[in-house]
């Protein structure tokens, strides 16, 4: 079998398309790249879908947290106390547990103890925490000058938020998201050690990496490529964040513009 019938065999098997049967023998590089690849497509999903539904959560976390009135204030503070205190592994077996009791109570939770569903709900709460921190420092540290200019103009509530704090806020916090967007597509590996299962092998990338180290004995070839392929992926997330920041900066001049770095957290 050639490299190419292997890519049209196993390229969408991760979503159900293509050969239904993973190899038994005979493992090739190119099934590992490719199926490995496969995989990523889940890991993909799973970041981007987290980290899209996330953000708005994370906006709504950080103007509550910053709020005057205490009844707005503490729920979004125990919030982001919870998820950023507590390890992500762990939230996955509780959140599971969870499903799995309203599963008796309501066939509407079904779902919920899938991977492609529960997973999801487990990073989208936990990015928004950790974005709503880093969102709710950018606020505070928005320049009184800026707030003073925008009421001196005549601005107030939402004319103000929206043209002046929220555009500011979010050019403050941007190279920090960058990080904590790497840190969760990163964290999508999780998911393979976690409770959800994967139905009917159409796994993540991790899934199909540990099928070939347990097949081959060897897992200094599948473990590496899916190095490989997140080192891919996180260049792709700092040039897609680097044109957002471009955009969020092009009114400073070219001196005082920050320009994004990739600085990974060993420590979170």
């Amino acid at each position: 079998m050639s490299c190419w019938e292997t890519v049209q065999m196993y390229a969408f098997r991760s979503l159900g398309y293509g050969e239904r049967l993973l190899p038994r023998e005979d493992f090739t590089i190119c099934q590992q790249v490719t199926l490995i690849g496969s995989g990523m497509i889940w890991n993909v999903y799973y970041g981007l879908l987290a980290l899209l539904f996330g953000f708005f959560l994370a906006n709504a976390l950080a103007l509550g947290k910053a709020a005057a009135n205490p009844v707005i204030r503490k729920p979004a503070e125990w919030f982001i106390l919870i998820f950023r205190g507590s390890p992500l592994f762990i939230q996955f077996f509780l959140a599971y547990y969870i499903f799995l009791q309203l599963k008796q109570v309501s066939p509407f939770f079904d779902v919920m103890t899938s991977a492609w569903a529960g997973a999801l709900v487990v990073l989208f709460l936990n990015t928004a925490a950790y974005s709503a921190e880093i969102l709710y420092g950018a606020l505070r540290s928005v320049p009184k000058g800026e707030v003073e200019a925008a009421d001196a103009y005549g601005m107030t509530g939402w004319t103000k938020f929206s043209r002046v704090v929220w555009p500011t806020m979010l050019r403050l916090a941007w190279p920090a998201y960058t990080n904590e967007a790497i840190f969760l597509f990163h964290a999508t590996t999780l998911v393979f050690f976690s409770s959800f299962p994967a139905f009917q092998q159409k796994g993540d990338a991790l899934y199909y990496a540990n099928y070939f180290a347990d097949k081959t004995f060897n897992p200094f070839i599948p473990y590496p490529i899916v190095a490989v392929y997140f080192i891919i992926l996180t260049l792709a997330i700092i040039g897609a964040f680097g044109l957002v920041n471009r955009r969020l900066n092009r009114h400073l001049p070219q001196e005082a513009r920050r320009r994004l770095r990739y600085r990974p957290q060993l420590i979170r």
